[in-house]
């Protein structure tokens, strides 16, 4: 029960660290932020281009979304709008994928130490700056947890079944990760948890894969809860969102022994090919349906927006 405690202990320092840096950058540009998304989604590559510089920016594609519904909701922006940001969010959450599998062991300690002391300034740059640096220092210690406890973990029976049961059957992989993710609301935190395991050499690659692809759409549920009440264009986005990723996972699932095959190619270490992979997904989802933009949004306007027939 201790790992387990220290397991969920180390999902909170994780989500903790990314909600803090979110909030340190978001407080260093937060003003041009909402320009930006206002003005630069005149068309769907500019809207994509934007969402993707404001999500590796934030370093939360839910946390874009959400602010993306918000202005929906206000009626500043309109559904059509958001369907660039929404190719642009999943491009933009990679850098964060690919930022957690940097080797910072020894700088972990003066970071925690240099951010705690700035976020006890009163000028708020200082103090936005001192959120990012702890908020970097818990992303790497929880990551760092996450790989000491995988083994552990995995000598309890009931955790050691359900991997060898991830590691032999894809779409049980794929549904953890959907799952997992929905729970905890963080699909870099469930890749993270994924890669300590994988650095552990517990977890196979193509269930990595199958995971990550999973969490992809678990994450969706943050925009889907933010889409409440925000009046139909809120939904209609929330639902592209949706949409987005599981088209991108349904393509993407044969395809996952070629990536397993050929993930040497991509890096040496194991995590850092899912880290590429992840990379890889995202983008090529985007691409693919930035040509049909137009359509994809009739499309969720048909499935979405379907008046009920009149009875006389």
């Amino acid at each position: 029960m201790l790992y387990i405690f220290l397991f969920v202990l180390c999902i909170l320092i994780f989500i903790f660290g990314m909600t803090i840096i979110r909030f340190g950058l978001f407080n260093l540009s937060a003003n041009k932020l909402k320009t930006w998304l206002i003005k630069l989604t005149s068309t769907p590559l500019k809207g994509m281009l934007t969402g993707t510089f404001i999500t590796a920016l934030l370093q939360s594609s839910s946390a874009v979304m959400v602010i993306t519904i918000g202005l929906i909701s206000a009626r500043i922006m309109t559904f059509p709008q958001s369907i660039g940001i929404i190719l642009g969010t999943n491009i933009g959450t990679t850098f964060k994928t690919e930022l957690i599998t940097f080797n910072i062991d020894v700088a972990l300690v003066p970071l925690a130490i240099i951010g705690a002391v700035l976020i006890l300034f009163k000028h708020k740059k200082a103090r936005s700056m001192g959120m990012l640096l702890f908020g970097i220092a818990s992303v790497f210690t929880a990551m760092k947890g996450f790989e000491l406890l995988a083994q552990p973990l995995t000598s309890m029976s009931f955790i050691n079944k359900f991997i060898l049961t991830i590691n032999d059957n894809i779409l049980f992989s794929l549904i953890t990760g959907t799952i997992i993710t929905a729970i905890i609301q963080s699909s870099t935190a469930m890749t993270g948890i994924a890669m300590g395991f994988l650095t552990a050499g517990l977890l196979q690659l193509d269930a990595g894969i199958a995971i990550v692809l999973g969490a992809n759409i678990g994450t969706c549920i943050t925009a889907v809860i933010a889409s409440i009440g925000g009046g139909k264009q809120s939904r209609l986005a929330a639902f592209a969102h949706v949409w987005l990723n599981v088209f991108g996972v349904l393509l993407f699932i044969p395809l996952i022994p070629f990536l397993h095959e050929h993930a040497n190619m991509l890096a040496n270490r194991i995590e850092v090919q899912l880290a590429h992979i992840s990379v890889i997904f995202n983008i090529a989802t985007s691409l693919l349906v930035l040509p049909f933009a137009e359509k994809f949004g009739k499309m969720i306007l048909y499935f979405h927006d379907r008046q009920p027939k009149q009875t006389v």
